[in-house]
């Protein structure tokens, strides 16, 4: 860890608490959160870190290393939504909030100090490690705790309600359960958390598209809503079903929805298929590369029925899916821009991964950064 932002906001201070929240890859389960399913996420070994001073009367300012220009100036008893420059400082706005509503929060004021080592707006949820690093290091001033299962839902609850993106628990479940080596298994409709361990011999990558990510201002929301309206004409018309995820394929097919519906409840019905058949195939033992095929169909679902893709994410997951030591690519996150994920054999490489980016942008003048990611623990308290 860089310390140095860090080291000069401790300057002259004794009394200091540190936390740090991973980002996370979703592996399987697009857009399967919000709908009661069942989704496989992946805490990575890069993420925020949050310094949190305590004040002594009631101000409190929050900063962001590389954010000059946006530190945030304000009193703990008047929480504000913030626009323009100082719009990153809603999520641990709608944290505090969130805190309060549960007198949780500290009571006197403090400064926050973040810095990441996490690239933004490719699908690799800053926003949910921005949101679980703050709740952390409040709760440190506060002198609280909570358990694990209570902040991923206090989390979730201050990016829906103050924030207005109206997430699952996806994000901050992977980010709060992950752990060294495995994969995060989410009952969203539950909110369960188990732990999977992934095959040997295995890593994951992530190439950028260079197209911005920006999930409150695109169509996220707009998908978010389709599904309640697939769920609501389902039920209309005589089913009782309380999540889309548990709608059997033979129902959809009978139920004469318009096709903008019943495109988005197929994507949802048959991801929610692959997550079992993943899940199951890692227990029997079946290979990566028949494993990864489910990861390629999932791409292919989220471009032609869920429309959640473009032209960038489609190119990058044909060339990563056709590449001989890649199991299975496919777009991850939110969509509509962002990044894709590679599930490949160990000996992919940097070399492989440039050849890659090569040709993305030969196609299209954009640059592809990519990045190797290992599984990691979830967020925590830590030290300097």
């Amino acid at each position: 860890m860089n310390q140095d932002f860090f080291d000069e906001a401790l300057t002259n201070r004794d009394e200091y608490f540190v936390s740090f929240a991973p980002g996370r890859i979703e592996f399987l389960g697009n857009h399967l959160d919000y709908n009661g399913g069942t989704v496989l996420g992946m805490a990575v070994n890069a993420g925020i870190s949050c310094l949190g001073i305590p004040t002594n009367d009631s101000s409190i300012s929050m900063s962001s290393e590389g954010l000059e220009d946006a530190v945030l100036l304000g009193k703990i008893n008047c929480i504000v939504k913030q626009t323009g420059k100082y719009k990153w400082a809603n999520y641990p706005l709608g944290v505090l909030q969130a805190l309060q509503n549960r007198d949780l929060a500290p009571t006197k004021g403090f400064h926050l100090y973040y810095k990441s080592d996490l690239p933004t707006a490719i699908g690799l949820s800053s926003s949910a490690a921005l949101e679980l690093a703050t709740a952390i290091t409040l709760l440190q001033l506060a002198g609280k705790e909570i358990d694990p299962e209570t902040l991923v839902t206090l989390c979730r609850d201050a990016e829906n309600k103050f924030v207005g993106m109206p997430c699952g628990i996806l994000d901050q479940g992977t980010s709060a359960f992950g752990k060294n080596n495995s994969l995060v298994k989410i009952d969203c409709r539950k909110e369960e958390y188990e732990s999977i361990d992934l095959p040997q011999n295995t890593q994951a990558w992530i190439f950028d598209t260079g197209i911005k990510h920006d999930l409150v201002d695109s169509l996220y929301s707009v998908r978010h809503q389709e599904c309640r309206a697939a769920l609501s004409a389902l039920n209309d018309r005589g089913s009782a079903i309380p999540h889309l995820s548990m709608v059997e394929k033979k129902v959809l097919q009978d139920a004469n929805l318009n096709e903008n519906l019943y495109k988005r409840a197929t994507h949802v019905c048959e991801e929610q298929a692959r997550v079992i058949q993943f899940c199951q195939g890692l227990e029997s033992d079946m290979s990566s590369a028949s494993l990864g095929k489910l990861l390629q169909e999932s791409h292919h679902s989220s471009s032609l029925n869920f429309e959640n893709s473009c032209k960038e994410l489609d190119y990058l997951s044909e060339l990563l899916n056709g590449h001989e030591n890649v199991h299975g690519a496919r777009l991850t996150g939110g969509g509509f821009g962002g990044a894709v994920m590679a599930w490949t054999e160990d000996c992919f490489n940097a070399t492989a991964a440039q050849a890659i980016s090569d040709k993305f942008e030969k196609r299209f003048k954009l640059k592809s950064k990519f990045y190797q990611f290992l599984p990691s623990n979830g967020a925590r308290k830590e030290t300097l």
